[in-house]
């Protein structure tokens, strides 16, 4: 970097300062005359920045006085344009005519000010670009699709429109609603953070995991902010959605630039978060209104919320993905050349999709990026958490996420096995699995055996929450504070209600045959493949390898983003997991069930909080516990939000502990919870209560 582009640099963010407070105008103007007469600074700022670009371009006393006569003309026109408006709108001089109303800027002039700022950024962007010689992205950069995305993605660009957007956001504090003050400085700091604005390996790298780290840190403040308020402004519920957007279009776009050079998209996406920044922070005052809704009542809302946080964490994973693991992702992407007759470029392009898919979703650096979301999510969740049980379950399951999503995948493997073949061509093994069957070694159906007998005694003693609520991967996902809050969707999504209750429907019975006769045929047809007897892969990989890549790498996303639709923990109530299947047979002989500590205290509840809280949506729970002051289901995978639901303190875990107490008559240990006055209760149910409560939990 030279003295030249110290100078241009130093302009560049001098003029963020005067734009952002142009902003500031335009956000505070409510007169028709302060209204044009800001247009006209934008305006007359944005023509200056046209006779230097055409300088810029061809530096010649020729280009010179042909740049200063196009910047006079538009000036002058600009005059003239503004000159009329102020006239044709001049307050009446009647005196009994009463002032001009306060007027909100229509839509029309917040969007011919957003263009004027990003034409004028863009401008001076493409004119210090040609005036340092900075390398641009893309060939033809003097113009075409190619020459304004690389100008738009480099720093003459992203860094004065950072600063803009900092300052802007300073300059208006005192509007912005808590919400808006802390996304738009990560919004700013992300503008920043562009990965092409320096064409440095190191900020390469540094830039994508810090904006990475930023984005994390913007959807898990929008995903607790929702959780927190179930009610939330229109106009924050419309520019969440839109934010996100652009933050997938932007992964796409880097992605994209990664593997194939080009910044197009990567360009788009970025003008895209300016227009949301400034659609944001031109009408303020909308994030106070008292318009607002309820985001439960509305699945599509939160299904394009998910949607979107899923799409753009998929290509930032893929981006991390590439970045910090290029030795084994470099050229694993979209391998299939879409090329040929049409049939075959459509089934390589399904092709590319379902393992670019699989293989993001299945690795380290998204799992350890999906992990960090939610389980800040958990965190929230466990401080909230009154029940020492529940808190022991909940710090287990994020050590086991970390441990068999992170750890042992990534770091535990790569450093045993160095020279382990491709996942695609290696059976599975294991719980994760199902029934692995390829002759790897003489002790392979040992391991299988020895797998599954561990998984069934510890199902067998302490219930299917060993899986499905603590060692499974999934249950993080599931159990944070705001997708906990989508339980609510059990009990409305058209899919959800039909798999309410303890009972299988005849959906369930055919999902769960379809999946464990695809299992156990996909295991025979990868064991006769492995010694010789047949030769049949699935998309180029072994049967069971692309049952796995199916089933959690792609479905069981796919089953995540509909919440709204099928309910939460839909891979226990629809049947489709095959190691929750499993895991449900031990259940039936286990000792795990659901415990009163009194059945009155049931009959004169009207809560009903326990099946409420249920994320499996176990409904019929409380008609239970008032006959048989028990419940046992084998949906039911103990994440126990029924026990801490519960406003008495009524209800409790049971499992082999327990029962161990029992036999060697010692007094049961139960965690009561916080007892809450029954106000509503009987006083019969209520003195029955107070006496079952005061000995030992039957």
């Amino acid at each position: 970097m030279n003295a030249t582009d110290v100078g241009f640099g130093l302009v560049a963010l001098l003029m963020a300062v005067p734009t952002a407070y142009l902003v500031k105008l335009s956000v505070e103007a409510r007169r028709r005359p302060q209204a044009w007469v800001t247009l006209f600074l934008l305006a007359m700022m944005a023509e200056m920045w046209v006779g230097a670009a055409l300088y810029a371009r061809s530096p010649s006393s020729t280009a010179l006085v042909e740049a200063l006569a196009a910047m006079g003309a538009l000036m002058a026109a600009t005059v003239v344009v503004v000159f009329v408006a102020l006239l044709r709108g001049r307050p009446s001089t009647d005196p009994a005519e009463p002032p001009a109303p306060l007027l909100e800027p229509p839509g029309w002039y917040r969007g011919i000010a957003v263009a004027l700022v990003l034409l004028s950024e863009g401008l001076m962007a493409y004119a210090f670009a040609v005036a340092t010689a900075t390398p641009l992205l893309s060939a033809g950069a003097s113009g075409g699709i190619g020459g304004v995305a690389s100008v738009v993605v480099s720093p003459w660009f992203v860094f004065p429109m950072g600063a803009e957007m900092g300052i802007a956001t300073i300059l208006l504090w005192s509007r912005l609603s808590p919400a808006l003050r802390i996304i738009l400085p990560l919004q700013a700091g992300i503008m920043l953070l562009t990965p092409t604005a320096v064409a440095s390996s190191s900020w390469l790298v540094g830039s994508i995991v810090l904006g990475s780290v930023g984005m994390i840190a913007l959807i898990v403040f929008a995903m607790e902010h929702i959780y927190r308020h179930r009610e939330i402004p229109t106009a924050l519920g419309g520019y969440l959605l839109q934010i996100l957007a652009a933050y997938a279009a932007m992964m796409v776009g880097l992605l994209l630039w990664l593997v194939y050079g080009t910044p197009v998209v990567l360009a788009a996406s970025v003008v895209l978060e300016m227009v949301v920044y400034f659609g944001a922070v031109l009408l303020p005052d909308r994030f106070r209104s008292g318009d607002r809704f309820s985001w439960q009542l509305r699945p599509a809302w939160a299904f394009a919320l998910l949607g979107l946080v899923f799409v753009g964490e998929l290509f930032m994973g893929a981006v991390l993905d590439l970045e910090i693991q290029p030795a084994q992702f470099t050229g694993a992407f979209f391998v299939l050349p879409l090329a040929g007759a049409p049939l075959v470029v459509v089934q390589n392009s399904l092709m590319n999709g379902f393992w670019f898919f699989a293989t993001v979703a299945g690795s380290t650096w998204f799992l350890a990026m999906m992990g960090a979301e939610m389980g800040v999510l958990v965190l929230f969740k466990l401080r909230e958490t009154q029940s020492l049980e529940t808190r022991v379950r909940l710090g287990l399951m994020l050590a086991s996420y970390a441990a068999f999503a992170v750890f042992f995948p990534s770091v535990y493997y790569a450093a045993v096995f160095p020279n382990a073949p491709g996942g695609a061509t290696v059976p599975f093994l294991g719980w994760s699995m199902g029934i692995g069957s390829a002759p790897l070694g003489p002790s392979v159906f040992l391991v299988v055996f020895v797998t599954y007998a561990i998984t069934g005694v510890l199902v067998v003693l302490f219930g299917r929450r060993v899986i499905c609520s603590t060692f499974c991967t999934a249950a993080l996902m599931y159990q944070g504070t705001t997708i906990d809050s989508m339980k609510s969707f059990n009990r409305t999504a058209p899919v959800g209600r039909k798999y309410l209750g303890s009972r299988f429907s005849q959906a369930y019975s055919v999902t769960t045959g379809v999946t464990m006769g695809s299992l156990v045929g996909a295991s025979f047809v990868s064991y006769f493949d492995q010694v010789g007897v047949l030769h049949i892969t699935i998309a180029g990989a072994d049967p069971t390898a692309f049952l796995f890549a199916l089933y959690f790498g792609v479905l069981w996303y796919v089953m995540f983003v509909t919440i709204p639709y099928t309910g939460t923990y839909n891979c226990v109530t629809m049947g489709w997991c095959y190691t929750g299947t499993v895991a449900q047979a031990f259940q039936k002989v286990s000792f795990f069930k659901l415990k009163v500590r009194s059945k009155d205290v049931c009959k004169a509840c009207t809560t009903l909080d326990c099946a409420k809280s249920c994320p499996v949506g176990l409904v019929d729970m409380p008609g239970h516990f008032r006959t048989k002051g028990e419940f046992r289901s084998t949906k039911c995978c103990g994440v126990g939000d029924c026990v801490g639901a519960c406003p008495y303190g009524n209800l409790y875990i049971h499992d082999v502990r327990h029962w161990v107490r029992r036999r060697l008559g010692l007094p049961d240990s139960v965690d009561r919870g916080v007892p809450i006055p029954m106000a509503r209760a009987r006083p019969s149910a209520i003195q029955g209560a107070t006496e079952t409560m005061g000995g030992s939990a039957r």
